[in-house]
């Protein structure tokens, strides 16, 4: 449908450390798959207030800190999946954990706590990603083993300030990253099994009516999954297992793609740098951080809640 975009290579940023690489160690996340055990596997990256880059590890309940010298710390090492994490302005954060829930980091201790264990008392599916609207409502998805032959993931909401989530859509082949506008009225899932993102419309008593299917995509071994958005609307799409990043406009064209130099596990982005203009991308396969200048005219691009 539309002609192939540019294409540049991103460059290594960071890699995890031999030292931090688990070797010879099983996992309950591992079921079902194929291959070798991976020595970790990254997901969630976000930057704090003070421009440090932080990461999950999925495969052995680790969350990471990398400082802008380049150095890794484990912060916290627990029993769970951690998989999405974001951070609220009062400088927690949330992690999605397909094991335990919706959890709490205090980044200074590195304490991990409930806070949503479940949606009232109905336990999750497994929860994959996360983010926070500028009024601090948190939106996230519940994926699980959901797909086309079971397409009943769901979007929740856990309104600022509440103790229980509400579902805003209950039949996603496999939600994954999602991604809100900036007046709060559009949210972005990456269905992953249904290869697409799909376009939520809130309304302003926050509801939501008329979902579709806004970009198709193709290819790749599991489908999109992370995404990040921009001051002008333009959305990254991690691509899993494509080794590639998409940059589409608000319109849903294809303006960039941005190839991994390393493997194909390009799970998830976030914006961060000295301008918030560099694009930070985790490609699990290697235990690698990508980074690449998303070069655009106008205003910096949103800075975390």
């Amino acid at each position: 449908m539309y002609a192939a975009p540019p294409s540049v290579t991103a460059e290594v940023h960071a890699e995890l450390p031999e030292a931090l690489r688990i070797r010879g160690r099983g996992s309950e996340w591992l079921y079902g798959r194929g291959g070798a055990t991976p020595h970790s596997f990254l997901e969630g990256p976000s930057f704090d207030r003070a421009g440090d880059l932080w990461l999950t590890d999925i495969v052995f309940g680790r969350i990471f800190r990398v400082s802008q010298a380049g150095e890794w710390r484990v912060v916290a090492d627990y029993d769970g999946e951690p998989n999405g994490l974001a951070f609220h302005r009062d400088g927690w954060a949330a992690i999605t954990d397909a094991k335990r829930g919706l959890l709490r980091l205090d980044p200074e201790t590195g304490a991990v706590t409930p806070l949503v264990p479940r949606a009232r008392r109905e336990g999750f599916r497994g929860v994959n990603d996360c983010t926070f609207a500028m009024n601090g409502d948190l939106f996230f998805t519940d994926q699980g083993q959901t797909g086309l032959h079971d397409p009943a993931g769901r979007v929740y909401r856990l309104r600022a300030g509440a103790a229980q989530a509400d579902a805003l859509v209950s039949n996603v082949p496999s939600p994954n990253g999602l991604v809100l506008t900036g007046d709060a009225h559009t949210l972005y899932v990456a269905a992953t099994r249904d290869n697409a993102i799909w376009r939520v419309p809130i309304t302003e008593d926050g509801g939501v009516i008329r979902v579709g299917r806004f970009i198709a995509m193709s290819g790749g071994l599991a489908g999109p999954d992370g995404m990040a958005m921009d001051v002008d609307g333009n959305i990254a799409v991690a691509h899993a297992g494509m080794g590639t990043v998409w940059i589409f406009s608000r319109l849903g064209e294809p303006l960039l793609r941005i190839r991994s130099p390393r493997g194909l596990g390009t799970t998830n982005v976030c914006f961060g740098g000295p301008d918030n203009s560099d694009l930070f991308i985790t490609e699990s396969e290697t235990g690698t951080v990508l980074r690449t200048r998303w070069e655009r005219p106008g205003a910096p691009l949103f800075a975390h809640v």
